[in-house]
């Protein structure tokens, strides 16, 4: 075994992919898990391999005293476009008092080294941070927990901001994984114009982005310490991502454009700000 891992969001989408990659890399992985969380959407080969923590049941604290990781990776998040009222005790459990108490547990035993994702709706229009809705908010809130815990506890973090993520099994409800069932069924889809631009990213890129990150900091090199866009490094109209999408398939989605109108915040243009970490480049370059 290489290094020692300790990782939240396991069963989301991204992070399962991480846990995936830094196994097939020989590190040891242990994940952070509750009670409700659907192990079972894990490979066996990785997921009979791996200790699961139920923060249900057991501290933060002794978690991190128990699994005693190298490189904690910090992937688990609330998601939603738009919030509604009930969601925001979610939305600040989630995104930012748990992962506080992460932190707080890693500088209780000793723990230094902290990858996490971040989201591109921080930057709404520009490289100054201005939220497209409150995930985006409570992701830079979550920030400033980070530089709390740099400036009082010696944290090493790499911080990678995420846009867009495609690739096989894809459970969430995002376009490029409903249109294949959409088009299975015979079902239409109302869509907006269609004339914003997108930057997808393969997930299996993000994960090594990811895993070399966690190398990084593994390894002492904490001068790579700093925020990182995890970007194909184009945009691309939506129209024409699917265009392309329906090449790639042989297929054709039942999609009706302008059917609906653009969301309040949309965004348009991705940030374009951001530099990448070094020694990542994409190896899925299918659709962009």
């Amino acid at each position: 075994m290489k290094y020692r891992a300790l990782i939240t969001g396991a069963t989301g989408f991204v992070g399962g992919y991480v846990a995936e990659c830094l196994h097939a890399e020989g590190w040891h992985v242990s994940a952070v898990v509750r009670s409700t969380s659907q192990r079972d959407v894990l490979p066996p080969t990785v997921r009979d391999d791996m200790q699961f923590y139920d923060a249900d049941q057991m501290p933060l604290s002794e978690i991190v005293r128990t699994a005693a990781p190298d490189v904690v990776f910090h992937l688990a998040t609330y998601y939603t476009t738009v919030h509604s009222p009930a969601e925001i005790d979610a939305l600040i459990s989630a995104n930012i008092t748990f992962g506080t108490k992460l932190l707080d547990a890693m500088a209780q035993h000793g723990v230094q080294n902290f990858v996490y994702a971040r989201s591109s709706w921080q930057y709404y229009r520009g490289d100054v941070y201005e939220p497209v809705n409150l995930y985006a908010a409570s992701k830079e809130a979550f920030d400033a927990m980070v530089r709390f815990y740099e400036s009082a506890h010696d944290l090493h973090s790499i911080r990678l901001t995420l846009f867009d993520t495609y690739g096989e099994h894809d459970r969430r409800n995002k376009l490029l994984a409903v249109l294949p069932t959409l088009a299975a069924q015979g079902k239409r889809l109302a869509l907006s114009e269609g004339e914003q631009y997108v930057d997808f990213v393969h997930v299996k890129d993000a994960a090594r982005a990811f895993l070399l990150a966690g190398q990084y900091l593994a390894e002492g090199h904490i001068e790579r310490c700093g925020n990182y866009a995890v970007s194909s490094g184009h945009a691309i109209m939506l129209k024409e991502l699917v265009r392309r999408y329906e090449l790639l398939l042989g297929v054709k989605f039942p999609v009706d454009w302008g059917a609906k109108p653009y969301r309040a915040r949309e965004v348009m243009m991705p940030w374009r700000g951001g530099r990448i970490l070094p020694g990542w480049e994409r190896m899925y370059k299918e659709l962009m």
